[in-house]
C-alpha cells in the first residue's frame, strides 16, 4: 500500500503551478519544458492534459511548435484573478448583494484603493504607487 498515492493536491493546485511556471518563463513553453521547470514527479502527459484544459478555459494560448504546441499565459496574474472574480460574479443572479458583501469584507486600505479606482484616481491598476 502506497500512502503517497493517496495524497491529493488541492483543487487547482497543479493548474496554479503550471501557470506560475509559464509566467516565470516569459516565453512560449512546451509541455516538456513546463514539466522540467516544475521539477515535480509528473508525467509529461499529465502536464499536457492540464495545459490543454487551461487552453480550453482560455487561460493560455498556444502556437504550433513542431508536432505539438508551445503555451503562453493569456493574461498576467492580476488579469487572471480579475477574470475569475468576474466569472464568480456572473454565476450569481443577485449581483448587487454579492458586490455589497464583497465590499463590506474589504480592508480599509483595499476599500480606499477601490474608491480611488472607481473615481478614476491616479495609479489605477498599479496599486496606487505612482
Amino acid at each position: 500500500m502506497r500512502e503517497a498515492k493517496d495524497e491529493r493536491r488541492p483543487a487547482g493546485g497543479l493548474e496554479a503551478s503550471i501557470m506560475a511556471a509559464l509566467w516565470a518563463a516569459g516565453a512560449p513553453q512546451t509541455p516538456g519544458q513546463v514539466q522540467r521547470s516544475l521539477g515535480a514527479d509528473l508525467a509529461r502527459t499529465t502536464v499536457t492534459t492540464i495545459l490543454t484544459r487551461l487552453y480550453e478555459k482560455g487561460m493560455v494560448t498556444r502556437e504550433r511548435q513542431g508536432r505539438g504546441y508551445a503555451y503562453v499565459p493569456a493574461q498576467d496574474a492580476p488579469g487572471l484573478t480579475a477574470r475569475r472574480m468576474h466569472s464568480e460574479l456572473d454565476t450569481d443572479a443577485d449581483r448587487e448583494t454579492v458586490l455589497a458583501r464583497f465590499v463590506a469584507q474589504l480592508s480599509a486600505e483595499d476599500e480606499r484603493v477601490l474608491r480611488d479606482l472607481l473615481d478614476g484616481g491616479a495609479g489605477a491598476g498599479t496599486g496606487g504607487n505612482q
